[in-house]
Order: C-alpha cells, then sequence, then structure tokens
C-alpha cells in the first residue's frame, strides 16, 4: 500500500485499500428539477461498504477532498454534494432554507445506486454539520450514525446571541460565501491584505450597509437576518430543526470547542437528545471553530465512530461525555452534561475592583463607565469565527481602556475546578434603558497575564432588577497562587453588534448615544463546582 501521510497526519486508523476511484460532478436531481453536483470516492474493494455523506456549500476542493479520499481508504463510500447555488450545483442558495428537502431527495437518489448497501452515515462542521440535523430525523433505520462537529441544529438562536447581533460571524460569512463567486486572485489579495473591506464593512454605521460595504452588493439572506431578529419567529423557526431532535434515532457524536461560536447551542441540542431519551456522545475540546486540532480530532474521532457503528473493530468509551479541562490541560470522562454540580459559589463583585465571595453593601457603587458606540469596546480572543483572532489571548490591552472595569481575587490558597455553565447577575443603573452588559472570566497568572476563559452579553431593553449574562460553559482548573478575574463592559465589537443607546432597530443605527453604567452591589458571577 502506498503510503498515507494524510491518514497519519489525522491520526486516522490504518487504510485498508489504497486505492480509491473518483467521479466528479455526478448530476443529482432534486425535486423541483435543480440539478446538484456531487463527487463519489469509491474504494476499490470487493465488498458492500458503507457510505458517509457529506454536503456543504464551500466547494468540493481541497482540504475537504483530501480527508474525503483519506476517508474512503478506510473502507466507506463517500460523497460529497454541494448545496443548491454553490460551487457548480443548480438553484438558488438561501440559507437554510431547502437543506432538508435536498437532503431527502439525495437520499433517494442514494437508494438508486448499486453501490450504496443502505448503511448512511454523515459527516460535517458548522453549516455542513446543520444540514445533517435537516435530514437526520427522516433518513429512517438507514442512518447509522452521524458526527456533527461544532454546529447547532437551529441558526437562529446564535445570530442573535444575548439577544444582540453576532455582527462578527454574520457579516464575515457573508463576505465568504460572495468571495467563492468572485475572481479568485482578487479574492486572494483581499485575504493577504488582512480583509481591509470586511473590516470596514464591521465597522459601519447604520449596519443595514455593512454588506455592500463588505462585498459591493446588497446580500439578501443579510438583509433579511437584521430585520427578522427574534429567533423566535416563524422565518427561523421553519428553517431550524430543533423541533426534530427528539425524532432523531441514529447514534450521534457531538464535537465542541470551549471557544467555538456554536457551543451554548449544540449543548442545548445535547440536552434535547438527553430529554427525548437518546444518548449522544460528546467531546469539547480547547478549540475555537477554526482549530487545526479540532479538524484532527474530528475526523479521527468520526471515523471510529463510524468503524464502531458499521462492523469495525473500534469500541464506543463507555462514558458518553469528554471534555478537556483548560488549566489542568487533561482530559476528563464524564456520565452527562453537565455534571452533577452542587449549586455553585457565587463570587462577588466588590468595590475597590475586588472579587470575593462574601457580598458588599447593598446598593453601593462598586464602579462606573461609559460605553461610547462611536468607540465600541473590542472583542478580544473568545469564540470568533476566524481563527487567527479567536481563542485565550492576554485581556491586558482591552482591559487598560477606561470603559472596561475588573473585578480580581486575591491568590487561590488551592485550585479551584470550574465544570459546568457559568452565569453572572449584575445590577445595573444606567443613563439609558438602552444598553449591552458584556462578562468575562479571566484567569490572571502570576506575570499578571489576564487569559480569557468564557463570556456572554446580555442586550438590555427598559431592565427590571438585575442583568442575567449567561456565560459560555467551561472546564477550567484555576491554579493554586492564580487569581480570578471578572470584567465588564458594554460591549464587544464587533463579535457584537454595538449597540446604539437610542433602542433603534437593528440596521437602523442612524444616532449612537454614550451611555453611563453604574455596577451596583449585589453583582455576582457563579461558578459551578463538581461534586
Amino acid at each position: 500500500m502506498r503510503l498515507d501521510p494524510v491518514g497519519r497526519l489525522l491520526k486516522l486508523p490504518p487504510a485498508v485499500t489504497g486505492r480509491v476511484r473518483v467521479t466528479r460532478g455526478i448530476p443529482v436531481r432534486m425535486r423541483d428539477g435543480a440539478i446538484l453536483r456531487a463527487d463519489h470516492y469509491e474504494p476499490l474493494l470487493d465488498a458492500q461498504l458503507p457510505t458517509v455523506l457529506v454536503r456543504t456549500p464551500y466547494g468540493r476542493g481541497a482540504p475537504v477532498s483530501v480527508l474525503c479520499r483519506a476517508v474512503a481508504q478506510r473502507g466507506f463510500h463517500v460523497l460529497i454534494q454541494s448545496c443548491r447555488g454553490t460551487a457548480d450545483s443548480g438553484g438558488t442558495f438561501e440559507p437554510l432554507l431547502q437543506e432538508r428537502e435536498d437532503g431527502l431527495d439525495t437520499l433517494d437518489w442514494l437508494r438508486c445506486q448499486p453501490w450504496y448497501d443502505r448503511r448512511l452515515l454523515t459527516y460535517g462542521p458548522s453549516y455542513v454539520g446543520f444540514v445533517q440535523w435537516a435530514l437526520a430525523a427522516e433518513a429512517g433505520d438507514e442512518l447509522k450514525a452521524m458526527a456533527t462537529i461544532v454546529t447547532a441544529s437551529d441558526f437562529g438562536p446564535p445570530t442573535y446571541a444575548g439577544g444582540a447581533f453576532s455582527l462578527d460571524t454574520v457579516l464575515t460569512w457573508s463576505a465568504l460565501l460572495e468571495a467563492q463567486r468572485g475572481p479568485r486572485l482578487e479574492n486572494a489579495v483581499e485575504l493577504l491584505r488582512g480583509q481591509p473591506r470586511l473590516q470596514r464593512g464591521l465597522a459601519r454605521v447604520p449596519l443595514a450597509e455593512a454588506d455592500r460595504i463588505t462585498t459591493g452588493v446588497e446580500i439578501e439572506f443579510f438583509q433579511r437576518w437584521l430585520a427578522e431578529a427574534d429567533p423566535a419567529s416563524s422565518y427561523w423557526t421553519e428553517r431550524g430543526h430543533t423541533h426534530r431532535l427528539p425524532n432523531v434515532t441514529a447514534p450521534v457524536l457531538m464535537i465542541g470547542g470551549w471557544y467555538d461560536i456554536f457551543l451554548p447551542w449544540q449543548l442545548s441540542d445535547y440536552a434535547a437528545l438527553r430529554k427525548a431519551g437518546l444518548q449522544p456522545y460528546l467531546t469539547i475540546g480547547p478549540w475555537h471553530h477554526g482549530s487545526a486540532g479540532l479538524f484532527q480530532h474530528s475526523a479521527a474521532e468520526s471515523v471510529a465512530w463510524f468503524r464502531a457503528h458499521t462492523g469495525g473493530p473500534e469500541q464506543i468509551r463507555e462514558r458518553p461525555v469528554r471534555v478537556h479541562v483548560g488549566g489542568a490541560d487533561g482530559w476528563h470522562e464524564l456520565a452527562d452534561w453537565p455534571p452533577p454540580n452542587g449549586q455553585g459559589r457565587q463570587w462577588y463583585l466588590r468595590a475597590g475592583a475586588q472579587l470575593a465571595t462574601e457580598p458588599g453593601q447593598d446598593g453601593e457603587v462598586l464602579d462606573a463607565f461609559t460605553y461610547d458606540p462611536r468607540d465600541p469596546t473590542p472583542a478580544l480572543g473568545g469564540p470568533r469565527l476566524v481563527g487567527k483572532i479567536s481563542g485565550r489571548r492576554d485581556n491586558r490591552p482591552v482591559e487598560s481602556r477606561a470603559d472596561v472595569l475588573t473585578f480580581t481575587s486575591a491568590p487561590l490558597t488551592e485550585p479551584l475546578d470550574v465544570v459546568g455553565p457559568v452565569a453572572a447577575d449584575i445590577t445595573v443603573r444606567a443613563s439609558s434603558p438602552h444598553f449591552d452588559v458584556f462578562v468575562r472570566l479571566c484567569e490572571v497568572d502570576d506575570q499578571g497575564r489576564s487569559w480569557n476563559i468564557c463570556d456572554g452579553l446580555a442586550r438590555v431593553n427598559d431592565p427590571a432588577g438585575p442583568v442575567r449574562v449567561e456565560l459560555w460553559p467551561t472546564a477550567y482548573r484555576f491554579a493554586a497562587g492564580r487569581r480570578i478575574r471578572v470584567q465588564v463592559s458594554g460591549g464587544a465589537h464587533p463579535r457584537f453588534s454595538r449597540n446604539p443607546g437610542t433602542g433603534a432597530p437593528l440596521g437602523h443605527e442612524l444616532e449612537l448615544r454614550a451611555v453611563r453604567q453604574e455596577i451596583l452591589s449585589p453583582s455576582s458571577i457563579t461558578l459551578p463546582l463538581p461534586e
């Protein structure tokens, strides 16, 4: 057998053949007559083999073609299909809308192929994971296993995270899709220059002009997503598949990252499957959306998962949940997520920029800042779509700003493990009823560097009582001698769209109004502690 550098790089099981026949551009007719194109990677083995289906809007070239060949060498047919209106597939691409029908039509086509043995497997990250959920509930017993990676069954809630608008994710993704249609040289130059058009679009006010600034054209779905700001609206519910989760019968592998843009909603999908009596398997690593480590790990674990469910020698791990614990730099296996916890420990924001386990005097002003949407508080690291600006970062540059407050504990006398959902309750008195509260949990090391662990934002309109901020969940060990830090600010732009301070709807930010926020006692963050 030929050398297998890709298999070794991705740590895949040994190949069973080096011979793979590739048939490109296969036409697959949809119910409305649209022709979607697909490539078939066929292992040249004298055996009935299961089929891995990958449906993607990102084209069928490298690097995904390299992965398809490597998977085929492990004894799988691989069919990779371009979603309608992308690459050389016909029809018009309207994100999310037709993936259920197109997926089911593709399954009908597969049933007519002599090499298809009615053992279907689905694989893919992000949007390629979303299309799996679109198909899964109605695929029946043929669907033997799924591998869903950094994704969610409904893109509505992630689009309006915390009640704001996930500007960086949506506009960057819009630019990526539009670039696939444009000249390659021009797009390459734009990337090499640091995407200046995208940066201008992210900074644009009002938001309704951001797509034209970035791409030169108005993008229909971007404009619609500005208008459809309620993820519970009929627009989003007819495009989402959360309601189908209880009808999924196939074994599900879910792989996520602590710094991934979809993590809270991926875990909501996990909880929905558990509530329906199912047992998905869950792996969460120290990754962001574009991590190379995520690509390697998800490929290896997915292939092993597929082999275990189609007669291969691999064994399913005993405990269904496996999480990487930051700080400890190790993996823990759990029976469920979240793990059984006590009530958690509250850490209170105190005057003098302190963080303590005892509250201060109710109503005391702890500190104050002014959030100016004309100079919005920047996002630094954390869950972002593009890898090079994501993940753990030293937060001292942003913490030096006057519009960012920090509250820091004394050095810990012993290690502190935090595992599970994290939430903050911040009491705010503001000069406008319209403002955002961004909260970030950090660890301060021996050199004074402040490393972000998890965070979240809540958009507020006419508050009543403390503002509840749901942060990303985490699994992290604070070492003895380290300090816990909580940041409070009025935003994290462009990860979240700036709050104009006026209550104006998305896309209509014609006036930008600075808002002063006073942080009062009691304000706290609750850290989940394992039993």
